[in-house]
């Protein structure tokens, strides 16, 4: 297939507004590697907040919705929708805490929280294992998703499709290396609202279709059952796509719902935040602009996004029925190239290139930020020139590219990627949210808990055969005892670091017996403060729980507004206001800043 000029005039000044704002960016970002990686901490909430949404909408994510309606109807997004009350918990319990840590990467927190050589060995084993490792499995399932689109859009043959992503590569490591997080941030805001035009714009194209016939003609030609939004619990797993309801078991229900948000890692929704997402909530003015953008990232990652891409995914049952099941995901870019008009065309392969530029950049800003801060800086440089560190940032960003090129072309399957990384993060998570929380975590249970996973996932995916959700549960229940007990065996942390840790960072929990032995003068905590601080957990709780049940709300409450069910849309819409309120009232306490 070929774009006409005003396609390609459309490519050119996109492309054209990245290298400028990359060009731009380039002096403030070569200033020191806290401007380079964190913006200098002082990316307002909208930037820090739209940042990471734009980070998590890559070019494979309306492909895989496609994937899920088509096989499960809309309940299949449940795979992902589960991960906000997650996302939730990091933004009440962690967003404020990341920011007054006042470090510049996720695993320099290690040696804030814990001491001594194990601590050591800790963030260097995972500066390499999350910034090297497991960054360019994500570089390289991305690339896979944009290598689908790039066969289908174009019909370019396999073996050439990889010098069309090795250039994509070297364009976005070109203004990352220069702009640093300031200019990913400032692109990403403009890739933003570029993909969601693009998504909104196919969605109604797709809907006006002469096949499709608009909201009724979907909804009279679909079966009834693919719309709804939530599954049919405890019956056997079905295909809607097949005419049946998308049922599921109760285990993996549980799983979803109950344990995997909490206990298993993965990108962009680890417990207790993390990678990007922590880096962003780092990046922010203040704790309070580190809270808004985290809670803006939740609303709009689940409330905005998501609805274009169902309404595609729905068409393409109608439109593509003869695709084979491992094929369906291909629908939304058949729907792109069969459905939209000259230069409608160009902007919806922007909007593709955009989700596209905005996840790598930030994967390659990211992983380049642990290898220069927690590997060079700390266990490498030995000279004075700290305006060195800006130099290797950028190399180390340049570097990353091209290894993450080689290990696409090792990749086969997004969905084995997927597999891997959650049932190899089964169990840490826990101890990811407790370390800032309760005092006798220690450096040996969060070590044991990385490595706990990969051992039970050996036994029991590769050893028995256990399909998920069996091999998850078991693999969280066994990381579970051994962190508990490897906690229990094992010395705490010196006092001393534990006390350095909570002046800085000032969390709540479990902290009495640490602070009991120290005047009220040296820890600067009256009695009556510590009683103060423990009710703010259960403050936090309401603000938590109110603002998931908000969301919910607002996601469904679009939905049947969508397809026009006035009374289920005034039901959701009536609790996401109620909700709101409560959360608006909780959160008037006077926050620290």
């Amino acid at each position: 297939m070929s774009l006409v000029f005003l396609d390609w005039l459309i490519i050119g000044i996109f492309l054209s507004i990245t290298i400028f704002i990359g060009i731009k960016f380039s002096k403030r970002a070569g200033k020191n590697i806290a401007e380079f990686f964190l913006s200098g901490r002082s990316l307002p909430w909208y930037v820090a907040g739209i940042s990471m949404v734009a980070t998590t909408f890559a070019a494979d994510t309306p492909l895989a919705v496609t994937e899920l309606v088509n096989k499960n109807g809309i309940s299949g997004n449940w795979l992902w929708w589960n991960m906000l009350i997650g996302g939730m918990l990091t933004t009440f319990f962690f967003a404020t805490l990341w920011r007054r840590a006042n470090i510049l990467t996720e695993v320099e927190f290690i040696e804030l929280r814990y001491s001594g050589k194990a601590a050591s060995f800790l963030r260097a084993f995972k500066a390499v294992y999350l910034g090297l490792f497991m960054n360019v499995l994500i570089i390289g399932w991305v690339n896979l998703a944009f290598i689908s689109i790039l066969q289908v859009f174009f019909g370019i043959p396999e073996n050439e499709v990889y010098y069309y992503v090795f250039g994509a590569m070297m364009i976005i490591a070109l203004y990352s290396s220069l702009a640093g997080l300031w200019g990913v941030a400032i692109n990403d805001m403009v890739q933003f609202v570029i993909a969601m035009t693009g998504s909104i714009v196919l969605a109604i194209f797709v809907l006006r279709s002469e096949q499709v016939g608009g909201i009724s003609g979907m909804k009279e030609q679909l079966d009834p059952e693919l719309l709804n939004f939530f599954p049919n619990i405890g019956g056997e797993n079905t295909v809607a796509g097949a005419g049946k309801m998308f049922s599921i078991g109760i285990g993996t229900f549980l799983a979803y719902i109950g344990v995997q948000w909490w206990a298993s890692w993965y990108p962009g929704a680890e417990p207790g935040g993390g990678g990007y997402i922590a880096q962003r909530m780092m990046s922010a003015k203040n704790e309070k602009h580190s809270l808004f953008a985290t809670l803006f990232f939740q609303v709009a990652h689940y409330c905005i996004r998501p609805w274009p891409w169902i309404i595609v995914a729905l068409g393409t049952i109608i439109l593509y029925p003869e695709l084979a099941a491992d094929d369906k995901k291909l629908g939304y870019v058949m729907a792109m190239k069969d459905h939209l008009p000259a230069g409608w065309k160009g902007l919806m392969l922007v909007a593709f290139i955009s989700a596209y530029m905005s996840t790598i950049s930030t994967q390659l800003n990211w992983g380049s930020s642990y290898l220069v801060n927690d590997i060079y800086k700390r266990f490498l440089f030995k000279g004075k020139k700290k305006e060195r560190f800006v130099f290797v940032s950028r190399i180390t960003t340049v570097a990353l590219a091209f290894i993450a090129i080689l290990v696409t072309t090792q990749l086969s399957t997004i969905a084995g990627v997927w597999h891997f990384i959650i049932e190899c993060g089964a169990g840490l998570g826990l101890v990811l949210i407790l370390r800032w929380y309760w005092w006798r975590i220690n450096v040996w249970s969060e070590i044991s808990a990385t490595i706990a996973p990969f051992i039970f996932y050996a036994i029991f995916k590769l050893g028995y055969g256990l399909e998920f959700p069996n091999s998850f549960f078991l693999t969280v229940l066994f990381t579970t005892i051994v962190w508990l007990a490897i906690t229990y065996l094992t010395k705490a942390e010196s006092k001393d670091t534990l006390l350095n840790f909570y002046d800085r960072v000032k969390p709540d929990g479990i902290w009495n017996k640490i602070l009991k032995d120290r005047s009220a003068t040296e820890s600067n905590i009256k009695a009556e403060e510590i009683g103060e601080r423990r009710s703010k957990i259960g403050l936090l709780l309401i603000r938590w729980f109110s603002a998931v049940i908000m969301t919910y709300s607002v996601l469904f409450a679009t939905g049947k507004l969508i397809f026009q069910e006035w009374e289920m849309f005034a039901k959701f819409a009536v609790i996401a206001l109620i909700s709101f309120g409560i959360l608006l009232f909780t959160m008037r306490e006077k926050a620290r800043n």
